[in-house]
């Protein structure tokens, strides 16, 4: 598990490799991400957007951002969280993510909350 804390928000990761997906049969390597993003501040806040740094085993990167997660663009209320999970690809069977969610407060004001490394790998199970 990781997890990470910015601007009075907490983000935990937990990881699966998913064995029987069908793109482990092409020598591919499935994983899901499950995320909790907890508010811990006196003010709601949005998930705008999100960004993703992706590295396989071998080193290759890729990007991903856009808006919000899962297709939603969640309010959390102070002293609440947001759960959603989601997946990823990768060509070895070890490779790792982070980043960040672009977040606003009820006042309109912006901030990135950090999106702690985590690790992908055959061997990760949640917890």
């Amino acid at each position: 598990m990781s997890q990470s804390a910015a601007e009075d928000i907490v983000i935990t990761v937990k990881t699966q490799f998913l064995a029987d997906h069908p793109v482990c049969d092409e020598g591919k390597f499935a994983f899901a991400y499950f995320i909790t993003i907890k508010n811990t501040s006196k003010q709601s806040v949005q998930l705008l957007n999100r960004y993703w740094l992706i590295t396989d085993g071998n080193g290759k990167t890729s990007e991903v951002q856009g808006a919000g997660v899962v297709g939603e663009q969640p309010h959390i209320s102070p002293n609440q969280a947001h759960h959603y999970n989601s997946g990823a690809i990768l060509d070895t069977p070890v490779g790792t993510m982070q980043g960040f969610y672009e977040m606003q407060r009820a006042d309109g004001s912006t901030f990135e909350a950090p999106i702690p490394l985590f690790s992908l790998a055959v061997t990760s199970l949640v917890n």
